[in-house]
């Protein structure tokens, strides 16, 4: 028997939510009302009935985290309607310039967004996460009597998110996983933004999922090891819709898609075709949508009061339960003083105080290691300090060397490979989901999440990367055999353009160190950088720890290795070139010619230094030679000339290698000579190429 009460509101409710999709979406001009008129009814059925949180405070911890995977404009209808911070006016705002209503939901920007979503299949995969996330910190901190942290994770996802192979990553290891708390609802209207928007010119039957998605999602689905459940009249069944969900919450041990056969754009006189996906409905059918509902037809962003009513309601009991929350957390603090402690630190985002005092620091006198050896060995030493910090590799811990001796796989306790408080995670040969899934441990709070694969497989998750750096998403990447050293991989494996492309992305620090205190630093910074995602670019061959290092000088992002006066030339290097640029400049002090060495670990952070500084450190005087062995691109900001390679890599020993691309002591010594010997024909200042008008 259905445990569905009806309410005599949920009609009006419903309307308001399509009609509003309706006004929002027209008066942009731009947008999809398709979408929020077909789930306005599951939509109204679980904010109204099931989902807790407070809208008057959207970071309460314990809230559920709800996921609109295929961005639209419904998640700001319901924002509105629930009371959270953003008004009428905000709606009206939609896809503005600098509104709180863009086109798609961004996190960090409006209140109650959990993750950015947009890009199909991320906001899928970001919920994997939160439910990871849940999962976790409630194995860690819960007691009996004291079930602080158990939300549900709720995800709104469509035929285009399950093209998405991000998706599909990440929806086969949340099945391994067994996320009991992840509950998805599949709005299965045969419509995708793929078809719609990219093949509408070829086939004749504009939008349906026919022309490329005819597999069978049901049995997908439950060979990932999920449970599936079916509502077939997503337009009208309230009771099916919530006996669905009952049934999803009670399952504990794997997560649950729901298939909801819904109608795209109900109520439009085009509702179930393509024309109301993505394009505005006309004047005249918003009227008539409005008349089907007994709304008036002339008067737009028509909310009746009992709407508003009802959802106060639901916000009122999200108070509440927070309320009730507070009490049972200040309750554990005296039962539980430690794990309060470390609890409600973790959830204000501040690391422990005095963490940076187990950083290794290194001398010349230390052993000569590979940078990726380095990094292990730093997180080895932080990791008993920061239990914040939670990741993994995609299947290369062995080469990545993320795993801490005496850490516990984060697995299903059924399994006998650990348990839900392990901090370790297996993500599989998966490394977009894996990037996006870490999107979402960070969005959750109370984690700073590692991940790690070859630095030549980051761009399989650059769409992941992309969008933690538009969110603040606090992600390492731990990202090793970054360039021709890895040798014998050849050229398939040596990431010759991948340093470019990450160095482009605002707001991401891209680091590469050339010995240990900079391993060190570049973990310092990044741990620090909350806003901040950070990848670690990592080398493969063993590099000796420099004279002149420091930690602090390397936390500045750039800093010259190696001074002298009256200098004929500066090298500016990073990573595993540094050494060799020291050997270049060392060759030539025995022929009488000065040059200066500046590593340069981290163009980003370095530019976030004063003026003053960044001049001092490439100064004007003469030439600057750039050296990396990835491509040259983007160095011109930081050097006159640049050397590196003009195209792809090679496979052979890696010394080998080097000498073929002539990035070896002696050529790069020859090189600087010819540097120094066109500049000085050419006469004038030389000026640093810092100095520019804009």
């Amino acid at each position: 028997m259905s445990q569905f009460t009806p309410e005599p509101t949920d009609n009006t409710s419903i309307a308001t939510i399509r009609t509003l999709a309706a006004d929002v979406v027209g008066k942009a001009n731009s947008g999809h009302p398709g979408a929020p008129m077909g789930m306005a009814p599951v939509s109204h059925v679980l904010f109204t009935r099931f989902f807790n949180a407070n809208p008057k405070n959207s970071k309460w911890f314990n809230r559920d985290r709800f996921v609109l995977s295929n961005g639209c404009a419904l998640q700001y209808i319901l924002l509105h309607l629930l009371g959270y911070k953003l008004s009428m006016d905000d709606l009206k705002a939609f896809r503005q310039l600098d509104s709180l209503t863009p086109g798609h939901p961004e996190a960090n920007h409006t209140d109650g967004i959990e993750v950015t979503t947009g890009p199909l299949g991320q906001g899928f995969a970001n919920g994997v996460g939160l439910a990871m996330a849940q999962a976790h910190l409630g194995a860690v901190y819960n007691r009996p009597m004291f079930n602080l942290i158990n939300n549900y994770t709720y995800v709104f996802t469509g035929d285009g998110c399950l093209m998405e192979g991000v998706a599909s990553e990440a929806a086969s290891l949340a099945g391994h996983l067994q996320l009991g708390n992840l509950i998805v609802i599949y709005d299965d209207n045969r419509e995708s933004d793929l078809i719609g928007l990219r093949l509408r010119s070829i086939f004749p039957i504009d939008g349906d999922t026919a022309v490329a998605f005819t597999e069978n999602v049901e049995q997908r689905f439950v060979s990932y090891g999920w449970q599936v459940l079916h509502v077939n009249d997503g337009d009208h069944d309230l009771a099916a819709m919530n006996d669905a969900i009952v049934a999803a919450r009670a399952e504990k041990n794997k997560p649950t898609i729901i298939c909801l056969k819904t109608t795209i754009g109900y109520g439009s006189k085009q509702q179930g075709t393509h024309g109301v996906h993505g394009s505005p409905l006309k004047p005249d059918d918003i009227q008539s949508l409005k008349s089907r509902f007994g709304f008036p037809p002339d008067q737009k962003f028509y909310v009746p009061q009992e709407t508003y009513d009802t959802y106060q309601a639901a916000a009122l009991r999200g108070a509440k339960l927070e309320s009730q929350w507070n009490s049972l957390l200040a309750e554990y603090a005296k039962a539980y003083p430690k794990e309060h402690a470390e609890l409600t630190r973790r959830i204000s985002g501040k690391l422990p105080e005095g963490w940076e005092k187990t950083l290794p620091v290194y001398t010349p006198a230390d052993p000569a290691q590979a940078s990726r050896k380095l990094s292990e060995l730093v997180l080895t030493a932080i990791t008993p300090s920061l239990p914040d910090l939670m990741g993994g590799s995609a299947d290369l811990t062995g080469s990545n060397l993320t795993k801490v001796k005496g850490t516990v796989d984060f697995q299903p306790p059924s399994t006998g490979l650990g348990n839900y408080a392990g901090t370790y995670i297996r993500y599989g040969v998966r490394e977009h989901g894996m990037g996006a899934i870490a999107n979402g441990l960070h969005a959750y709070g109370g984690i700073v999440p590692f991940v790690a694969t070859f630095m030549n497989f980051v761009s399989y998750a650059a769409g992941a990367v992309r969008l933690s750096a538009l969110s603040k998403h606090q992600v390492i990447w731990v990202a090793t055999h970054d360039s021709i050293g890895l040798g014998e991989d050849g050229p398939t494996h040596q990431p010759i353009e991948t340093a470019v492309h990450l160095r482009a992305i605002p707001n991401l620090d891209f680091w590469r160190p050339a010995d240990g205190n900079e391993t060190s630093a570049a973990y310092l910074v990044a741990l620090k950088s909350t806003q901040t995602p950070s990848v670690l670019s990592l080398s493969r061959q063993n590099l000796p720890n420099l004279e002149g290092s420091t930690i602090e000088r390397a936390a500045r992002g750039g800093y010259v290795l190696y001074e002298v006066a009256n200098e004929d030339m500066t090298i500016v290097s990073s990573g595993s070139e540094v050494p060799i640029a020291l050997e270049a400049a060392s060759l030539l002090k025995k022929e009488g010619i000065n040059v200066r060495l500046v590593s340069l670990p981290c163009w980003s952070v370095f530019d976030k230094q004063d003026e003053q500084y960044r001049l001092s450190v490439l100064r004007s005087g003469a030439p600057i030679l750039s050296l990396e062995a990835l491509t040259t691109t983007g160095w011109q900001k930081y050097s006159h000339e640049q050397y590196g390679l003009p195209a792809w890599g090679a496979s052979g020993p890696y010394l080998k290698v080097y000498e073929k691309f002539g990035i070896t002591g002696p050529n790069i010594a020859a090189v600087s000579k010819k540097v120094i010997a066109f500049y000085k024909q050419k006469g004038g200042q030389v000026v640093s190429p810092l100095i520019k008008a804009l």
